[in-house]
């Protein structure tokens, strides 16, 4: 299903179930870097889980580990001055991207958002998917949540980690190019002058063959607003067009657009079982409202609409016919597919496909509720009156800012 062109064998891919088991694995490599860790996140919560994290990278750059953090500026409104003192003191460079203003959003491009989540440790070893630096038990809006949040990542071993490397250190350059590191310490760059320009080498990138699956196909899809617009959408479109047995998609926040839905119900009518998770609790109200008139239409189609119920889903991830596998941190909605830096890796194996089927096999049966097509349509007026109007303004946004969708 990946073009030969797109992937590259020789990976080793792990799947991550949630911050019990991504934190420690993050955590771990970061107290075994030697030279460099970069990060980039949309949300850096600095409770819980994410306080270990921000300890972690301030323990590495005492160590003369040349450290780079990017975090959005609207899903991180601000770093604690505990923390600012603190990663300064330790040499910590950090950055928050486009921070909002008063005014932002009367300027169509900042609606456009780092919301990849990736790390690269030593040029060695990348994680990526949907887990912000966010504690699963904590929400930021609503506090203590009583279920841990649903989500997915992978850390991966292989020629895509060069990929991801070049990708953080590129996107810290333009930060650098174009004079917007204002929180850039001078005193952590002369510190570490030389690991600015520090590269892996093709040794070090490959010390970490472990007792993972050798030789999986990989590849890492980016989507921005440059040479990357479509890679992701266009990546979906061509495994569910190609798949004959099986679709599975656990999404946060779904709202596909027009070409994602054909799609979608074209594999239905040819026999495929499609599948859907998505987010069965209130949680915003565009991204709630919005896309209830699509879930419709598709579960009247014939695919399989579940709701997660017992917390907050976070996932971003896709099996098709057991091979073809996806995690990362683009949701199939406007806002990710046509405005947001977004990253997912896609994987081409049959074990990794199973493992991550498996467990979103395990949360359809135990944890979500099929959709009722009679019982939504019986919902009260203003509810369905809610719906549209989210679904409208969804559609304003995109018109403002110059996207079809």
């Amino acid at each position: 299903m990946l073009k030969p062109t797109e992937v590259a064998p020789g990976h080793t891919v792990q799947l991550l179930s949630g911050g019990a088991e991504f934190f420690p694995a993050l955590l771990g490599a970061m107290d075994s870097a030697r030279h460099e860790i970069r990060l980039e996140t949309y949300i850096f919560d600095f409770r819980g889980q994410g306080a270990a994290i921000a300890e972690a990278l301030a323990r590495a750059a005492l160590r003369d580990v040349a450290v780079f953090v990017v975090m959005d500026g609207v899903g991180t409104p601000e770093v604690p001055a505990e923390w600012i003192s603190r990663w300064n003191h330790s040499g910590v460079q950090w950055h928050r991207y486009a921070p909002f203003g008063y005014a932002g959003l009367l300027i169509p491009g900042r609606w456009r958002r780092l919301h990849r989540k990736l790390c690269v440790v030593d040029g060695s070893r990348a994680f990526c998917g949907g887990i912000n630096i966010l504690d699963d038990w904590i929400d930021p809006h609503f506090g203590a949540l009583a279920v841990a949040r649903l989500d997915y990542a992978v850390v991966v071993t292989g020629p895509l980690v060069s990929q991801c490397h070049e990708v953080l250190a590129q996107f810290w350059a333009r930060l650098q190019a174009t004079r917007q590191l204002e929180t850039l310490q001078w005193a952590a760059v002369r510190k570490n002058w030389g690991a600015l320009r520090w590269l892996p080498s093709r040794k070090e990138a490959g010390t970490l063959a472990s007792e993972l699956e050798e030789g999986v196909l990989a590849a890492l899809l980016l989507r921005d607003n440059v040479r990357n617009r479509t890679r992701i959408e266009r990546s979906y479109l061509k495994a569910i067009g190609e798949a004959r047995q099986h679709i599975v998609l656990a999404n946060a926040y779904f709202l596909p657009g027009g070409r994602l839905r054909r799609a979608l119900i074209h594999a239905v009518r040819r026999g495929v079982h499609v599948q859907v998770v998505v987010q069965g609790q209130y949680e915003y109200f565009m991204q709630y409202h919005a896309s209830r008139p699509v879930l419709g239409q598709l579960a009247a189609h014939g695919v399989e609409v579940c709701e997660y119920m017992p917390g907050f889903l976070h996932a971003k991830v896709a099996v098709m016919d057991g091979v073809w596998a996806t995690v990362g941190s683009s949701n199939l909605d406007p806002l990710s597919l046509l405005l947001a830096r977004e990253a997912n890796v896609v994987v081409h194996d049959a074990g990794f496909a199973a493992r991550l089927g498996g467990a979103l096999e395990g949360v359809i049966r135990a944890h979500t509720r099929p959709w009722d097509v009679a019982a939504d349509l019986r919902r009260p007026w203003f509810q369905r009156l809610f719906d549209r109007i989210a679904y409208g303004a969804m559609r304003l946004i995109l018109l403002i800012s110059g996207r079809r969708y």
